[in-house]
């Protein structure tokens, strides 16, 4: 099982590792990461998104007592890195929502997945595609909104929730989701080409988002972050899935869905966690590094799960 994890996260670091070098050397510059994330950005993860979310059966991955679980957790955490961020850290309050962000997305596709189908076989994945299906639009919807309440402070009610709205229907990675969600409930069909072009952007999505995350570290490096990057890490790996635990058992959640539940909170934020902070310009340090220090840590808090899990 050791060897498992290694052969899933190690390849993550080889490409990030891959962006790193190439940007440090020069091959890369800024200009090309930056152009680099705007196309996994924009372009290439909506298009994962969307087709994810139209082709999910989604009567066998929904339950209510899985996603009640790990999204009450998902809050909290987002809740305790905001707190955390503005009472230790001493952060201004953007900030502190792009912390909180990064405690509350967990990475449930590149490593969630990956780790549960070599764990437990393919056949006890429904818990992690009912996971994925309402990931991204619980977490941009709560980071959105809080952020443009924050940004806004001071501003009236109208404004803020107007401000909300519209930050809402321009994140592109929102409008993928709910076109998936359209396709999926409508049964309307996608043409062949269309669904093959789709492929095609969607192999890039995440082998050049990690590479972008390397170009990204050159210039973002933790230096004086470190105490803020092992609060995130502290949180996402071992807050989120131990409450997690405690919703599932008071839930009686059904073993696999109960694995599934947990393994997916015990995950590294995200690379979405960088996404949000490029969104707003804030906190990208603690958000890159976070990412990448996590990820490796993965290896042994993983472990730990798993152990626990039996």
């Amino acid at each position: 099982m050791f060897q498992n994890l290694i052969d899933v996260i190690l390849p993550v670091f080889l490409v990030i590792g891959a962006g790193y070098s190439a940007t440090r050397a020069g091959y890369f510059t800024q200009d090309h990461v930056d152009g680099l994330m705007k196309f996994t950005q924009n372009f290439a993860i909506p298009c994962l998104l969307f087709r994810a979310i139209a082709n999910l059966d989604l009567a066998a991955s929904f339950d209510l007592r899985l996603l009640a679980s790990f999204y009450a957790g998902a809050a909290i955490c987002f809740t305790i890195g905001i707190t955390g961020a503005r009472l230790i850290f001493k952060r201004e309050w953007e900030d502190c929502v792009v912390i909180g962000f990064c405690c509350l997305f967990s990475n449930s596709v590149l490593l969630g997945l990956p780790i549960t189908e070599r764990a437990y076989g393919a056949d006890n994945l429904t818990g992690n595609f009912a996971i994925i299906a309402f990931h991204a639009p619980f977490c941009y919807g709560l980071g959105i909104t809080v952020m443009e309440i924050v940004r806004n402070r001071g501003s009236g009610g109208v404004k803020t929730l107007s401000s909300v709205f519209s930050a809402m229907f321009k994140n592109v990675l929102i409008l993928a989701i709910g076109l998936g969600f359209v396709v999926n409930l409508t049964g309307l069909y996608i043409p062949g080409a269309i669904d093959e072009a789709l492929s095609l952007l969607i192999r890039a999505a995440l082998p050049a988002a990690l590479f972008a995350l390397g170009g990204v570290l050159v210039k973002y490096r933790p230096e004086g972050d470190m105490r803020t990057i092992a609060f995130v890490c502290t949180t996402s790996l071992l807050v989120h899935p131990s409450l997690v635990w405690m919703f599932s058992t008071s839930l009686a959640v059904p073993q696999d869905l109960f694995r599934s539940g947990v393994l997916n909170s015990a995950m590294a934020p995200g690379f979405n966690a960088y996404i949000f902070a490029n969104m707003y310009g804030r906190a990208k340090r603690v958000a890159a590094s976070s990412v990448l220090i996590a990820t490796g840590a993965c290896l042994f808090s993983v472990w730990f799960w798993l152990t626990l899990l039996g």
